[in-house]
């Protein structure tokens, strides 16, 4: 009779209640542990503030009602859960000596972060279209953008997230861990995990390579297709005036997305060395922390309509 293997699940039963890692982090230079973390608690309380302020300023403000806005909402949201996933635990490893999380708990970090991250990159894809449209069809805009395709390029994004999170998780678990090891990293991050594995990670790093590279390549054609032609019918406007409207609402969304998709191309889509782990952590830090900060004040310092909104609230809450 046939006998299968241990099923993934069982695996991961056996490793949960023995093996256990410690995050490595940033205490190579415990000299500056205090000021990291004065740091990253600053850039959290700046992220948390800016991301759900920015959520509360497109619900109350109906001028913001638009797809554009509804994008830039889902965003803020993304951004506000993965800095939640993360940082807290990067705050806790640069104030106490016992940098250990459980194999259970940096599974479902990584399995959290996997989820925005992707999610995140979609999304940019998702508001290019859309300021594709808004520009190359603008007596369309209203039609072709509709509701329902707004929320089904949302539930698409947050789907297509879930799904390589599950992926990258399953052969993930597929290796062996033994015992307690070192990650050299302050988040639970692919390559940092599957490097103590005491197994051959060669199919598990594959795995998120192809995908990686898939989502990259995809959400950048996207993204690509849509500003060039984008530019092509800005050059075709008549004013000056009517051209730099455009691209001042475009800046910010371009600004997103070169850093963004910068660092992204730099950690899952270049082969890791050894001599690299402080440039990856230097990477993670800003896709993880410093980006979610980032893009709240990106779209609020450069946008007209949101500084109009925000205005506009605060004058009504002060004659109230």
């Amino acid at each position: 009779m046939y006998h299968s293997g241990p099923s993934v699940f069982g695996i991961y039963e056996n490793q949960s209640s023995t093996v256990t890692f410690i995050l490595v982090g940033f205490s190579e230079y415990p000299d500056i542990q205090l000021p990291l973390f004065l740091l990253f608690l600053t850039i959290y309380t700046v992220t948390a503030l800016g991301n759900l302020g920015m959520i509360a300023i497109i619900r109350l403000s109906p001028k913001l009602h638009t797809p554009m806005y509804f994008f830039l909402s889902h965003l803020s949201f993304v951004d506000f859960c993965y800095s939640t996933v993360v940082t807290p635990k990067l705050l806790e490893n640069l104030i106490v000596e016992d940098r250990k999380i459980s194999f259970t708990g940096c599974v479902m970090q990584f399995f959290f972060a996997c989820i925005f991250v992707v999610t995140e990159t979609f999304m940019l894809a998702v508001m290019a279209y859309d300021r594709f449209v808004a520009v190359c069809n603008p007596l369309l805009y209203t039609v072709a953008m509709s509701q329902k395709l707004c929320w089904s390029l949302v539930a698409g994004s947050y789907s297509w997230g879930i799904i390589c999170s599950f992926v990258f998780i399953r052969f993930m678990l597929t290796l062996v861990f033994c015992g307690t090891k070192f990650i050299n990293n302050f988040v639970c991050e692919h390559d940092a995990i599957v490097a103590v594995s005491c197994s051959d990670p060669y199919i598990s790093q594959k795995v998120i390579f192809i995908f990686a590279t898939f989502n990259e390549l995809s959400s950048l054609m996207i993204i690509l297709t849509s500003y060039v032609f984008i530019v092509i019918t800005v050059m075709k406007m008549p004013t000056t005036g009517g051209r730099y409207k455009v691209f001042s609402t475009c800046a910010s969304h371009l600004t997103t997305i070169t850093i963004f998709h910068s660092i992204i191309i730099c950690l899952y889509c270049v082969p890791t060395t050894k001599s690299s782990w402080l440039l990856v952590k230097v990477a993670s830090v800003f896709y993880t922390v410093v980006i979610p900060m980032l893009n709240p004040l990106i779209y609020s310092l450069r946008n007209k309509d949101v500084k109009d909104a925000v205005k506009k609230l605060m004058c009504s809450s002060l004659s109230s």
